[in-house]
């Protein structure tokens, strides 16, 4: 019953968790604004969920390929966002390399906020709702 239970919240759980680093990566931005030559970054939220999803999907590890045998024969876990990190391109260049624009930074900021308050709204409405759906009468 619990493996169930944990299946059906997986996407919740790697959303928030996507939504978690999203925010780690736009606030980095925001606190490097004033930085010379720092570029600011960013992923696609969802691509990133697509593939965080799919790779739930099939429970199946990939094995790292060797080319000789002294290599060590890991397993790949899942891929961090940060690995598929993407530039902004600035709307305006400025004179010190630093491609943050706080407009565009804040707006990203607050509506992930928003949407990841959301998220864990809905995930806490399903949950009362199975709770109240398991509780005799």
């Amino acid at each position: 019953m619990l493996d169930k239970l944990a299946s059906a919240l997986q996407f919740d759980r790697q959303a928030l968790g996507l939504r978690a680093e999203r925010q780690k990566v736009l606030a980095n931005n925001i606190a490097n604004a004033d930085t010379p030559h720092f570029k600011a970054r960013d992923f696609d939220f969802s691509r990133a969920l697509a593939e965080a999803a799919g790779r739930g999907a099939s429970q199946e590890q990939l094995g790292m390929a060797t080319t000789s045998p002294a290599h060590l024969h890991g397993v790949s876990g899942h891929a961090s966002p940060v690995a598929r990190m993407l530039y902004r391109v600035p709307d305006q260049p400025s004179l010190d390399g630093n491609t943050v624009n706080m407009d565009v930074e804040r707006a990203a900021f607050a509506d992930n906020s928003v949407r990841y308050q959301a998220s864990l709204t809905l995930i806490h409405g399903r949950l009362r709702a199975l709770k109240t759906a398991m509780q005799p009468e």
